[in-house]
């Protein structure tokens, strides 16, 4: 398969330098998010340890650790939690997807049970798995950022051109911790809050409001906009302001869920942004999900996976292999894992036409029920063949146990969705002639020619929902669009074992948050539960 771009090599190759920054998040029994990390000045006095640094926050969201896939009390990122199942990708998965329609799970684990059912509560080990992961990512990112203001480097005296280029740095590690922060007020709302001026060391951190934060995280994004590289002009595996455009985007059309009044038209403005950046659809919509996706058109950023360097149970690993069971032959998929897990539930199966037109409908049916009496048994559900260690040349990926696929985070179809989205809400500075272009374009990919293409009374929000399900299933949107649409709790909408029963039951609606872990609400007085129902 092609090989990965240079950075992703360096985020690999320079793992070991988390241990400069993991020492005191090491037990969750504790305060493991309030302690800041460990640095040392003289890290930072030599100008190329800051690109290692970097790419060690940029790992985070990748690996588990500096020992991989499995490490000990001297290499795990967290102590306290499994290293596969709190590997970031693979927990935010979990929470956004499992929680839904579009997927199921059927391994015997009662705390990850809940999440088929709709009935977590606040000890649950999984969420926790969530909550830390995220603010493992924000400490880190902190420490970067404290280490590289004007005042610092001015103190190691780097040149003007050294300084330029830490400083773009400096912006990348601002995105990351905003992107992390965005998961906060998406999953959980009101979260405790640190940033780079909060002293280093052991400290009970404040919680900020959900609107607070809306703000802030929109304040980091706007500041960096200019100090981003431009629309594909960084390497691969990094963010640009096509990112930051994304991720304000996705700010802006939750607004509301997250407090604040409706952001339709700022989300016209930042996906018109992304569309005019020259990026184009990908033709063949399977290789987006594929070991060789790194050449695939379309993706605007993505965290990069390698069979052979980056060895991890989560990311695109879990993906693949919990995907398989059953009759489904492992090689067929590029790998020699057969986990036996993830399935999708009927009401997302009826979302695509009974034929075969529209090519994103990738369901394995032989031997499996479309119906899903036993959550626990692989073959009750269709099982999704999205995901493939297998090139889109047909060649299997580099490992047979580990995969090369990476994880898309952004992709261009998100974006005219969700300026099509903008412009029914009301929005401005957007038609609904261009946005039935927008999505007329994604529908001329996924069939192959114009037959599944709409017409503008077609283009209804209802219709715009599903159309997100069928072009953004299993990357991590569901959860958050549901309830952008009022169906994620309640009975308005019910899928197969939501509530706990096999025809699906209305739900609390607390469940549109998940609950801050009981083991920080103990270590933290400071700190108050999101939602009383818990």
């Amino acid at each position: 398969m092609a090989m990965k771009p240079r950075f992703y090599k360096i985020s690999v190759a320079v793992i070991l330098f988390s241990m400069f920054f993991t020492a005191c998040i090491k037990d969750l029994d504790t305060i493991p998010l309030d302690k800041d990390v460990f640095t040392t000045e003289k890290l930072y006095m030599d100008f190329n340890n800051y690109e290692k640094v970097l790419a060690r926050v940029y790992a985070g969201l990748a690996v588990t650790g500096t020992r991989a896939p499995h490490g000990d009390a001297t290499t795990q990122d967290i102590l306290g939690m499994d290293e596969g199942a709190g590997q970031y990708t693979r927990a935010l998965f979990n929470v956004q997807e499992v929680v839904t329609d579009e997927a199921i799970i059927g391994w015997n684990d009662a705390d990850l049970k809940e999440y088929n059912k709709m009935s977590w509560s606040s000890d649950n080990q999984y969420i926790a798995n969530m909550y830390y992961r995220i603010y493992y990512q924000v400490s880190i990112a902190n420490e970067f950022i404290r280490q590289s203001t004007d005042n610092k480097l001015s103190g190691y005296g780097f040149t003007d051109a050294q300084k330029t280029t830490i400083k773009a740095y400096r912006a990348e590690a601002r995105f990351l911790r905003a992107f992390s922060y965005y998961h906060a007020i998406d999953l959980f709302g009101t979260v405790p809050f640190v940033t780079e001026n909060d002293a280093v060391g052991a400290f009970l951190p404040d919680q900020i409001s959900r609107t607070a934060l809306f703000d802030y995280i929109e304040s980091e994004l706007l500041a960096i906009e200019s100090e981003l590289k431009a629309p594909k002009a960084n390497d691969y595996g990094r963010v640009d302001q096509a990112a930051a455009w994304m991720l304000l985007a996705h700010l802006y059309l939750n607004a509301e869920v997250y407090g604040k009044t409706a952001k339709n038209t700022e989300v016209i403005t930042y996906t018109k942004k992304v569309i005019a950046s020259g990026y184009q659809l990908e033709d063949n919509y399977a290789k987006m999900f594929m070991a060789d996706n790194n050449t695939a058109k379309g993706i605007i950023f993505a965290i990069p996976f390698d069979g052979k360097q980056t060895r991890t149970w989560g990311g695109t690993t879990y993906l693949v292999a919990a995907s398989i069971g059953g009759s489904m032959l492992p090689s067929n998929y590029g790998t020699t894992q057969n986990w036996g897990g993830l399935r999708t539930r009927p009401e997302f199966v009826a979302k695509f036409p009974a034929d075969n037109s529209d090519k994103r409908k990738m369901f394995y049916t032989s031997g499996q029920s479309l119906s899903i009496t036993d959550p626990d048994k692989f073959t009750d559900g269709y099982a999704i063949t999205k995901w493939s260690n297998k090139t889109s040349a047909g060649a299997s990926g580099s490992d047979g146990t580990h995969m090369d696929t990476d994880l898309p985070v952004y992709r261009l179809a998100d974006a005219y969705l969700m300026y099509a989205e903008a412009v029914l809400r009301g929005g401005t500075g957007g038609t609904a002639a261009e946005a039935l272009v927008y999505v007329n374009d994604i529908r001329t990919k996924a069939y192959g020619n114009t037959s599944g293409n709409i017409t503008l009374p077609e283009l209804t929000l209802p219709w715009i929902l599903d159309e997100r399900a069928r072009e953004l299933y299993w990357e991590c949107h569901r959860r958050s669009d549901l309830i952008r649409f009022g169906l994620f709790t309640g009975g308005t909408y019910v899928w197969q074992w939501k509530g706990g029963t096999q025809t699906g039951q209305a739900t609390d609606a607390k469940y549109k948050l998940f609950p801050i872990p009981d083991s920080d609400l103990g270590a933290n007085p400071k700190l108050t539960q999101n939602d009383p129902g818990y």
